[in-house]
């Protein structure tokens, strides 16, 4: 068991990745807190597992975030792994994107995991040391037209994830990015339906052929959380099928 006696919380976990890497995480002997802003999408996750539990948590709100790591501490005695996983997606370049569309992604996606860092990186600390981990994307790396603001706040994940490594490995933290390609969930949905060959074109764009799936990226982050990562700190992880290497081939197919 390659999480055995461990506590982790993974925020963003009431649907796709976050939900398949709470469920890894919980198969590989972790204690799992999934945490969601979702209570319902949370309660889903936990009901996967008698090793999963629930937490209804705003990654925006540092409140929120600072009793969640407390009672986390509280009730398991330690933290270990922190995944965060949280994120939203809105579309338009910045002529279109509104002000508070762009807020809200910036809010959820960069200072969500500032947030986490913040109040779990002590606990972490002083249970010996951990895993941090962040969702970024292969938007981290190349932009894509009319989601300007979300290239900018995954473009921020990434740094905030060298710049917390670099803080932090004297605490016996680890921090590193998961970068997602073109997966199946709920966020990417409206883009892979929008017209009959959505999926199918998203998987042909991939050098391995496929649409990627939340269980992909969930085998990556257990990686990262589990000992086998030790001496893996400041790194961004594809995990895109080879999109952000084939780029060359997806320009030709469009």
């Amino acid at each position: 068991m390659r999480l055995e006696g461990k506590v982790a919380i993974v925020t963003g976990a009431g649907a796709g990745i976050g939900r398949a890497s709470a469920h890894r995480f919980a198969s590989e002997g972790a204690t799992v807190i999934a945490a969601d802003i979702n209570e319902t999408g949370a309660e889903e996750t936990a009901a996967l597992s008698d090793s999963i539990h629930a937490h209804t948590v705003d990654v925006t709100n540092g409140e929120n975030v600072a009793e969640m790591i407390s009672s986390v501490v509280e009730r398991f005695g330690r933290l270990d792994v922190v995944y965060s996983n949280a994120g939203i997606m809105r579309d338009g370049s910045v002529i279109d994107l509104s002000e508070e569309d762009w807020d809200a992604m910036f809010n959820v996606n960069a200072k969500g995991a500032f947030l986490c860092g913040k109040y779990a990186i002590p606990a972490m600390r002083d249970s010996g040391g951990g895993s941090f981990i962040i969702t970024a994307s292969a938007n981290s790396f190349y932009a894509e037209s009319d989601i300007a603001g979300y290239c900018a706040t995954k473009g921020a994940a990434m740094q905030l994830t060298r710049a917390m490594a670099i803080d932090h490995g004297d605490d016996g933290v680890r921090v590193n990015c998961i970068c997602p390609g073109w997966i199946d969930t709920d966020m990417a949905a409206p883009y892979l339906n929008e017209n009959p060959d959505g999926r199918a074109f998203a998987g042909r764009i991939a050098p391995v052929g496929r649409l990627g799936n939340p269980e992909d990226v969930a085998e990556v982050a257990l990686f990262l959380a589990s000992d086998e990562s030790s001496f893996v700190t400041g790194s961004a992880y594809n995990v895109d099928g080879g999109w952000t290497s084939g780029m060359t081939k997806a320009i030709a197919l469009i």
